[in-house]
């Protein structure tokens, strides 16, 4: 309750929120939900830290938005990367996002665009500059950065689930990224992406050159992987980013639909 009246007075100033969940007169999942209702705070990444471990519980974190949910007792170092990957990401988020909006009205006369990338810094850039043709910048953004990551951590670098998990723990995963990419196989290695607007909505295609991977396993948050230090990104961009996300069958391609 406290919180909420701070938020008010002083919301434009917020980075992040550290929120614990079990709290008397409102708990952490409706405050939550109520910020993330908001239009004004609802790209502040929430970052809970909470006993509450079940996986119905962090479930239930995700849908109400929660950017990442550590379950106690927390590990001071995965809280400190995960506070500095949140900060980063909005800091960038804001200053990129204000020199489009200077020339946002140009930007809604196109109908298609067709791009690429190769990096994760590139990635990012390019995230910003695509959610401003999305009738809410601010909903499809982190989905489409969870995405874009997925397409070059896991696509063309060919980063396994486990190895990421691995190399964010010894905090090596910006290492490991940045050796793959100046592999001689990897260096010519794009991910591909075209935006559309059609009659019934926004249409996002992303497709990277890796060899695919199972994932209908990774669209909701999945009770056995709930502790783990990543795995919700793609869920997050399902949950909270697009009305419709889909993958081919091969799992290199995703589709990303916003829907009028």
């Amino acid at each position: 309750v406290d919180a909420l009246q701070v938020m008010e007075a002083h919301g434009e100033h917020i980075d992040i929120i550290l929120l614990d969940r079990i709290m008397p007169r409102m708990d952490g999942i409706e405050f939550c939900r109520r910020v993330k209702g908001d239009p004004r705070y609802r790209l502040v990444p929430v970052i809970m830290q909470t006993a509450a471990g079940q996986p119905h519980e962090i479930k239930e974190g995700i849908e109400a938005g929660v950017f990442y949910y550590l379950v106690k007792p927390l590990v001071k170092e995965t809280l400190s990367s995960i506070v500095e990957a949140a900060r980063a990401k909005i800091h960038k988020y804001r200053v990129q996002r204000k020199r489009f909006l200077e020339r946002q009205e140009s930007m809604t006369m196109v109908q298609s665009l067709n791009c690429s990338f190769a990096t994760l810094e590139e990635g990012e850039k390019l995230a910003v500059f695509l959610s401003q043709f999305f009738p809410d910048p601010d909903q499809v953004f982190t989905g489409i950065s969870e995405l874009f990551i997925n397409a070059v951590e896991h696509g063309n670098l060919g980063i396994s689930y486990e190895h990421k998990g691995r190399l964010l723990h010894e905090n090596g995963l910006k290492h490991e990224v940045e050796s793959r990419l100046s592999l001689s196989e990897n260096r010519e290695k794009q991910v591909d992406v075209s935006f559309e607007k059609r009659a019934d909505g926004y249409y996002l295609i992303i497709t990277d050159q890796g060899g695919g991977f199972d994932w209908e396993n990774y669209l909701q948050v999945d009770a056995e992987r709930a502790t783990h230090n990543h795995g919700r990104g793609i869920a997050m961009a399902n949950i909270m980013s697009f009305d419709k996300l889909f993958f081919n069958q091969k799992g290199n391609r995703v589709t990303g639909i916003v829907f009028h």
